[in-house]
């Protein structure tokens, strides 16, 4: 059972169920029964993610209603679904989605690989690229040489070295949002700052609401934190968030916290437009709804004519109601632990002083090497590199897989670190299981989503290009051959989820 109950309405199921009849059947398929198409489109939402789990369906004569079939269809059809586990009813209190028990399977491929592994696995679970250099050698040579006067001190900087903080106010009002030092904290990471901010204003029980699907990590930092999730399903193909949705799940669920990933969304590659920002930060001001802005990936547009939109806390300067975290790991390296939190200077001085009962501060010698590229110009010298290979990465895995898979389905996005793949109709679960066994670790679906949402997909990062990428293909095209023929698991076939 999901954490949240939220209710699809009549028009707006039929409309979803609707938009799933352009997409092609399978080779030899017969058209099944009318209760069997419309309980097969029902559980292919589910399992993507696009209705959640524990959301109430409508009654079944609105329903009908608004499909234009009997009664009776949707009776058998909602009956179909409470024997294979994907409803649940009780008299009286209607019906609502769920997922069978023992589904999905473990979802893998998420941890990064040990160094001495990499040279028999394509490791496709971790969007993260190589070190640039020579910036990162330089860069930790001018830390080197900064480090000196920090090193006759205690080295506790719980807001950040006072030089940093400085540094990432001007990159702010530089970008036409006025911001000072007392309004940055510097931490461990976007992870560290967004811990922070989840236990500062979230406790045990609190609603968080989150893109469905959103990072895997950041789902599961918020899981161990107590929070109840309630997912928000993503606007179809890139064009960012379904504002009825959110502005719906603001008003009813009143969450305490919503966090939300704007700049090309991991792990969809969607970019918010600024309507949908400023739309957004009036809801969650009206709702009193603290709204975290992931920035890490925003400087990380791939295509030359991307005009980016304004940020998200440009709708709120003040910092009041957006709390803005930022990261040097996605566009610069991810060894390179600097993240940042971008509030109000009170919401500031909260996150210093509980940082005392968690890790006291940022290493100095990091935040040093950060400082040093922000102030030459090394910063934008080496995120235009990232650019161009994950540009060229991008473009080379998205020829292999079409060449390949010509059955698995996506858009490319024009930024970001990752491409999200619809897998034909086979188990994301089940093809990162044997993706394992042919030399390729893959993230499927459900590590993106809540409570068992989207079975048929993987992520794909822009972490591998040329002979590389080509042979991961090669060998997912090979594990996507062993599920057809139930290869995967003991004595068990592969499911596949067909509307």
């Amino acid at each position: 059972m999901a954490q949240w109950t939220s209710a699809v309405g009549a028009a707006q199921l039929a409309r979803l169920l609707n938009s799933q009849q352009d997409r092609p059947a399978g080779p030899g398929t017969r058209r099944p029964p009318a209760y069997r198409a419309l309980a097969d489109g029902v559980r292919l939402l589910v399992l993507e993610g696009r209705v959640p789990v524990a959301a109430r369906l409508p009654a079944e004569r609105e329903l009908a209603l608004s499909l234009s079939v009997s009664r009776t269809t949707v009776a058998a059809a909602y009956e179909a679904l409470r024997s294979e586990g994907f409803l649940e009813s009780r008299r009286g209190a209607g019906s609502w989605t769920a997922v069978p028990a023992g589904n999905p399977l473990p979802a893998r491929g998420l941890e990064p690989l040990p160094p001495e592994a990499l040279g028999s696995m394509i490791d496709l679970g971790c969007a993260a690229l190589p070190a640039p250099e020579p910036w990162l050698t330089r860069a930790v040579q001018g830390a080197l040489e900064e480090l000196p006067p920090y090193a006759h001190t205690h080295g506790d900087y719980p807001a950040g070295l006072p030089a940093l903080r400085s540094m990432i106010a001007e990159r702010y009002t530089a970008r036409g949002i006025p911001t000072m030092p007392e309004q940055i904290m510097v931490t461990t990471g976007a992870m560290g700052a967004i811990d922070a901010i989840c236990h500062l204003f979230a406790g045990r029980g609190e609603r968080i609401a989150v893109e469905s699907p959103s990072y895997a990590n950041i789902l599961q930092l918020m899981r161990e934190a107590g929070a109840r999730l309630v997912p928000v399903a993503m606007a179809e193909g890139l064009s960012g968030w379904d504002m009825d949705r959110w502005r719906q799940v603001l008003r009813d669920a009143a969450p305490r916290i919503a966090y939300v990933v704007a700049d090309f969304h991991n792990p969809t590659g969607a970019l918010a437009d600024e309507d949908q920002r400023r739309r957004l930060v009036d809801a969650a001001r009206s709702a009193g709804t603290v709204l975290i802005a992931d920035e890490t990936m925003s400087e990380l547009w791939l295509d030359p004519d991307v005009r980016m939109p304004r940020a998200v806390c440009a709708f709120d300067p003040a910092g009041s109601t957006v709390i803005t975290v930022g990261s040097a790991s996605k566009a610069f390296w991810a060894g390179m632990r600097i993240g940042w939190v971008r509030a109000a200077p009170d919401v500031i001085r909260s996150l210093v002083a509980a940082r005392a009962y968690a890790d006291l501060g940022t290493p100095v010698l990091e935040q040093l090497a950060v400082n040093w590229l922000f102030g030459t110009g090394g910063w934008e010298q080496a995120v235009q590199v990232r650019r161009e290979q994950a540009r060229e990465n991008r473009d080379e895995i998205v020829a292999a897989v079409r060449r390949e898979l010509p059955g698995w389905e996506f858009e490319v996005p024009r930024g970001g670190l990752t491409l999200w793949v619809r897998t034909g109709g086979l188990s994301g679960s089940r093809l990162a299981e044997a993706g394992e066994r042919v030399g390729v670790r893959v993230p499927s679906g459900p590590r993106f989503g809540v409570d068992g949402a989207f079975e048929g997909y993987v992520r794909l990062p822009f972490t591998v290009g040329g002979a590389v990428a080509e042979e991961a293909a090669v060998r997912l095209a090979a594990a996507a051959r062993i599920v057809e023929d139930g290869g995967v698991g003991a004595g068990e076939s592969p499911r596949t989820f067909v509307a």
